[in-house]
């Protein structure tokens, strides 16, 4: 009995089959399984790719020490949002305050901090007056 014909078609052959999914094409290199995908990041304690950018790894801890923590000035925030409530213009002021005061408390200037919440302070207490104020004279008088 004769051998039969070949039917498989050359590699470059566009008639040829498809390649599995598994296998590489013919004359390309496999990916090496240790290496990372371009832009991932690298493994932890892997050294950073040549020309990346520098990772943000380092979390910024707190600068502040305990006994500077007990310096931070009240910013009376619940206080400023009762008032915007009851009377809008003052309540917004020291609302702005006491954002001012917080910010104050982080970056450590005392001063700063305890000026601006002494303004939260008397801004949300002559706004929360003045709205039950309105409140009162809206009730007793219509």
């Amino acid at each position: 009995m004769p051998p039969k014909p070949s039917t498989a078609a050359p590699p470059g052959d566009p008639a040829a089959p498809a390649a599995p999914a598994d296998q590489p094409a013919p004359g390309a290199q496999p990916a090496p399984a240790d290496q990372p995908a371009p832009g991932a990041p690298p493994a932890p304690g892997d050294q950073p790719a040549p020309g990346a950018p520098p990772a943000a790894a380092e979390k910024k801890q707190p600068s502040q020490t305990k006994e500077e923590l007990a310096f931070y000035a009240p910013n009376y925030l619940c206080m400023s949002i009762f008032a915007v409530l009851l009377f809008f213009p003052l309540g917004l002021a020291a609302c702005y305050f006491s954002h001012k005061t917080t910010q104050a408390n982080r970056e450590s200037k005392w001063e700063e901090a305890y000026l601006n919440s002494g303004r939260t302070g008397w801004l949300s207490v002559f706004g929360i007056l003045i709205g039950l104020g309105i409140i009162y004279g809206c009730v007793l008088y219509m």
